[in-house]
């Protein structure tokens, strides 16, 4: 059983970063062997052993929750051989990917502090209780531009989101002198890779969803409402030598194709 961090930097950061593009090796967080078997004939049909592995991370290592990201993966496996005597070099063996999620918050940050206070400084960062504190955006545009003469205005419920409850809030549109096409919601990951050489930053979509199409009635409230995707986001997670963080568009796309988005960063927590 293992788990590992993969950091890899992006294509256009490479010919920066070329110095120190090899130091970027993977993590490891755990690993662990055991043997189900000694060593002997299986008798014919079916046979099972049972197994049990501690979750614990490696010295003053400190498990992450499963992520799938672009430049940052942090993933979790195990896997089963079974070598056979009588044909030298053939090793049955098949591998699976299991998913980690943070526990009650109180089991983790008694854990974390027993490896050490900066894993526990983590862990009491990621698992603080959300704050329900509603954040309010403008989106202005003078008359004379490419987006004409524009006026929305809305608001997000909280800026620091429970993983496991939706993204909501609300926008709407005042005056807009050029007609819109749709107005959607885009989440949108923040991934930082490096070691003390230097760091790479990039930013990639994760999800666009709509929630208007065609000229929007002026003065109408659109809810907003976003479910977090599991694999492709996880509580917002600073370390010494990566960080995951999330943002928010709110984008307004006019029949021009022209756009105006506004940009709100926000928090993730598991709890």
């Amino acid at each position: 059983m293992e788990g590992h961090v993969n950091l890899q930097l992006s294509s256009k950061t490479v010919g920066i970063f070329e110095a120190f593009y090899q130091s970027i090796k993977p993590i490891q967080l755990l690993c662990y062997q055991i043997e189900l078997l000694k060593p002997g004939k299986i008798s014919a049909g079916k046979t099972e052993c049972n197994f049990e592995f501690p979750l614990r991370a490696r010295n003053t290592k400190t498990l992450y929750e499963t992520y799938h990201g672009v430049f940052i993966n942090i993933q979790y496996s195990m896997k089963c051989e079974i070598k056979r005597s009588f044909l030298i070099g053939t090793t049955l063996s098949k591998g699976t990917e299991f998913i980690v999620e943070y526990g009650n918050s109180t089991a983790l940050t008694s854990s974390a502090s027993s490896v050490s206070p900066s894993a526990a400084f983590i862990a009491n960062d990621l698992l603080k209780p959300a704050e329900m504190k509603r954040v309010d955006f403008d989106m202005v545009s003078e008359s004379g531009n490419k987006f004409g003469l524009f006026k929305a205005h809305g608001h997000i419920d909280s800026a620091t989101c429970p993983i496991t409850k939706p993204f909501t809030g609300e926008i709407i549109i005042d005056r807009a002198e050029f007609p819109i096409k749709s107005v959607e919601v885009q989440l949108v990951r923040v991934e930082t890779t490096g070691c003390s050489e230097g760091y790479a930053k990039d930013a990639s979509e994760i999800q666009t969803i709509q929630i208007g199409e065609g000229n929007i009635i002026k003065g109408l409230p659109i809810p907003i409402f976003m479910i977090f995707p599991r694999l492709f986001s996880c509580p917002t997670l600073l370390t010494t030598n990566f960080k995951i963080e999330f943002e928010v568009n709110i984008v307004v796309i006019f029949t021009s194709d022209f756009y105006k988005s506004e940009n709100l960063p926000i928090r993730i927590t598991r709890f």
